[in-house]
């Protein structure tokens, strides 16, 4: 069953690990990777990588990739989003931390953001343009 307009954003907005997917090229099956992302329902999905990343190339060329979050456990549900690239952006320490901090303890958060290279990091903006959702029920 199809998660409602606001079941799937909220479900969207939980700190689920995404699997990031965008084209790769002629001959080649789509980039798949895991990202930490950030959304705020009705606003864009976010997530911040490497700027000379692979998948931050392929981002910038193609101007469009998908997520997919999901919940394995009962009751077992999935939202794939997909959508254009509305902006990248130097990344900030607002960005880092924000993102960080919602799959990082409070107390290792700090720690991982002094680590990081932040003149190197891009964020990228989605804006949800085709949603697919379902909420499978319990799986027995």
């Amino acid at each position: 069953m199809s998660l409602s307009v606001p079941a799937r954003e909220a479900f969207l907005a939980e700190a689920h690990i995404a699997s990031l997917a965008v084209e790769a090229g002629e001959g080649r099956a789509p980039l798949t990777v895991p990202v930490w992302y950030d959304y705020v329902p009705g606003g864009d999905v976010r997530f911040l990588t490497d700027g000379e990343s692979v998948k931050a190339r392929l981002i910038a060329k193609a101007g469009r990739f998908s997520i997919l979050v999901q919940r394995g456990s009962p009751t077992y549900r999935y939202v794939s989003v997909e959508g254009p690239l509305v902006r990248s952006s130097p990344s900030t320490l607002e960005d880092l931390t924000r993102i960080s901090a919602r799959y990082l303890p409070p107390d290792a958060v700090a720690g991982y953001v002094q680590g990081s290279d932040l003149h190197a990091l891009v964020t990228f903006r989605m804006r949800p343009e085709r949603w697919l959702s379902a909420d499978l029920g319990a799986l027995a």
